[in-house]
């Protein structure tokens, strides 16, 4: 859907870059060698970026770093734009909702990086349906156009390996709500 908007291939991965996980933070050179393209080109469309205040730059050392500009008025338009492209908005639709009663789901590994690698890392915590999910799963991945790898924990097992998931990163993207408050 970007690319038939913006036909910049690098200011798409930028914007999935800092609009997917608004908390990302990178600077030039980090960019290009995970882009696999020249600084100059990148340097182009983070100028073109920076100008337009999507994205807000500062001087960190000898490094220029770059990040979502959460303030901005179209931030939380083109945020949305990034989840519907990449398809998360349907994932959480065709598998969380349905599948039984999970209480948290989070992706980590790229995407929660802000890099569009075409497998998603999904990690649910409670109560799920298997063999729903499966079926969901399969059906999620040719809408997405993405592969997906799902790990179910229990409470008890998540505890555990929780701070794994936060060193790797991790991006929540549905929480039950408490209905008794």
């Amino acid at each position: 859907m970007l690319d038939s908007l913006i036909t910049s291939k690098t200011r798409i991965k930028l914007l999935l870059k800092f609009f997917f996980n608004p908390e990302n933070i990178s600077y030039l050179r980090e960019l290009a060698d995970e882009f696999g393209e020249s600084t100059n080109g990148i340097r182009l469309e983070l100028n073109k970026l920076t100008e337009a205040r999507l994205l807000r730059s500062e001087k960190s050392g000898r490094k220029v770093v770059y990040r979502a500009n959460k303030e901005h008025t179209l931030f939380k338009d083109i945020r949305n734009m990034v989840l519907k492209t990449v398809g998360i908005p349907k994932v959480i639709d065709n598998i969380l909702t349905k599948v039984g009663e999970p209480d948290v789901a989070f992706i980590t590994g790229d995407y929660a990086k802000g890099i569009d690698s075409g497998l998603i890392d999904l990690v649910i915590v409670g109560e799920v349906n298997r063999e729903k999910l499966e079926e969901y799963q399969a059906t999620t991945e040719g809408m997405i156009q993405r592969k997906m790898r799902i790990l179910i924990l229990n409470q008890t097992a998540f505890d555990k390996l929780r701070s794994k998931f936060t060193d790797d990163g991790m991006l929540v993207i549905w929480k039950k709500t408490d209905v008794s408050n």
